[in-house]
């Protein structure tokens, strides 16, 4: 089969590997109709994530049919169109049974960096992901949610991760209604962030930025105030634009290839000796008034990052971070596309071939052609 294989740092390519096989009574086998390139399999192809070997495959955002079940899985037989977390979890363990399957204790042999994850190194578990013709589902019949009749593949596809992400983000502010939002970072799950912070009540919300067509696009589609944070001090700004007190709330969609600071960049992104640059992290305490929540859904590797803790202790802030538990949402957020709240398909600014997909990544890092996110089709159909 056809797979996107990791050659080393910035370096992606097509090849040939073989088709996966069931390997446990509870595995599936899925053909893939359609993946996405998320941010963070930037960090991925960037060499930010530790053991990223080479031939792994990418793709942790995926939606197809199934091909194949193993005979311990129940609830999904050959034929269902599917969309699949990107994690992986048992359904089980302590966590899965209290609704945190991004933190199952069963998928993944190093637990303490969380569950499985498709295509996230070995760091995540080693499993192979979606940026291909077939992908391996270990867990299908707890894991698959089946996509209704009328949910076409790329309303589908971000409920995978962009947009639960960016739900659970908003989620996490703990908005009572007429809050103030900031929102750091225009791509997908920054985007979904704002939407759903839209839904949850907020009353003001603000995106930033440094690249003007993100911010458009977040002003045209979700109707937000915009900062571009290269042209403007944006803590000054945010502090005169909320009587001197700063943000309710901020959303990190950015995590830790975030700009803004040249030393941390150096640190982090490229001497990695931080765990990326915080300099989002550290915005959102700045930008957030005292009492203020953080919500820190951008992904960080291990184990460390320049945070400015004791302005944070000091003004007496919470923050709240974690992988999104995709499989408690998805019902609900399926619900805001049956109901043509939302069409998620918006986000896919690029459709291409499979075959296109180093192409495709170097557009989306490089956040050319007005990128905002790239859905691939294995099958070279495209939607």
């Amino acid at each position: 089969m056809k797979a996107l294989t990791y050659e080393g740092p910035y370096r992606v390519a097509v090849r040939e590997k073989p088709e996966p096989k069931i390997e446990h009574p509870q595995d599936g086998i899925v053909r893939v109709t359609s993946a996405a390139i998320c941010g963070s399999d930037l960090h991925l192809l960037h060499g930010l994530i530790p053991d990223t070997r080479i031939g792994f495959t990418f793709g942790h955002e995926f939606v197809g049919v199934v091909e194949e079940v193993g005979p311990n899985a129940k609830g999904v037989r050959k034929g269902d169109r599917v969309m699949l977390p990107f994690q992986i979890f048992c359904g089980s363990c302590y966590y899965c049974t209290r609704g945190l399957s991004a933190c199952c204790d069963n998928t993944n042999p190093a637990t303490d960096v969380g569950t499985g994850i498709y295509g996230y190194s070995h760091t995540m578990g080693g499993y192979d992901g979606g940026q291909a013709e077939y992908v391996r589902v270990p867990f299908i019949g707890v894991d698959a949610e089946k996509i209704p009749d009328d949910v076409e593949d790329l309303d589908a596809l971000p409920i995978t991760d962009a947009f639960t992400t960016g739900y659970q983000a908003a989620e996490m502010c703990d908005l009572k209604g007429g809050e103030t939002v900031v929102v750091l970072g225009c791509g997908p799950v920054g985007l979904f962030a704002m939407w759903s912070a839209w839904a949850m009540g907020a009353g003001r919300v603000i995106a930033v930025d440094q690249e003007d067509y993100r911010l458009e696009f977040a002003r045209n589609w979700l109707g937000v105030e915009t900062l571009n944070f290269r042209d403007l001090d944006i803590i000054t700004i945010i502090k005169g634009m909320t009587e001197g007190r700063g943000a309710d709330a901020t959303i990190d969609a950015v995590g830790c290839e975030a700009a803004g600071s040249a030393a941390h960049r150096a640190l982090g992104v490229y001497a990695k000796l931080e765990a990326g640059s915080p300099q989002a992290i550290n915005f959102a305490v700045h930008a957030t008034r005292k009492g203020g929540v953080i919500s820190l859904i951008g992904a960080y590797g291990p184990p460390y990052t320049g945070v400015d803790i004791g302005t944070f202790m000091n003004k007496a802030q919470t923050m709240r971070t974690g992988q999104a538990s995709v499989k408690r949402y998805m019902p609900h957020l399926l619900e805001h596309v049956r109901a043509g709240r939302i069409r998620p398909s918006t986000v896919f600014t690029h459709r291409l071939p499979l075959e296109q997909a180093p192409q495709a990544y170097h557009t989306f890092a490089r956040k050319h052609d007005g990128c905002i996110k790239v859905a691939l089709f294995p099958n070279g159909t495209l939607h």
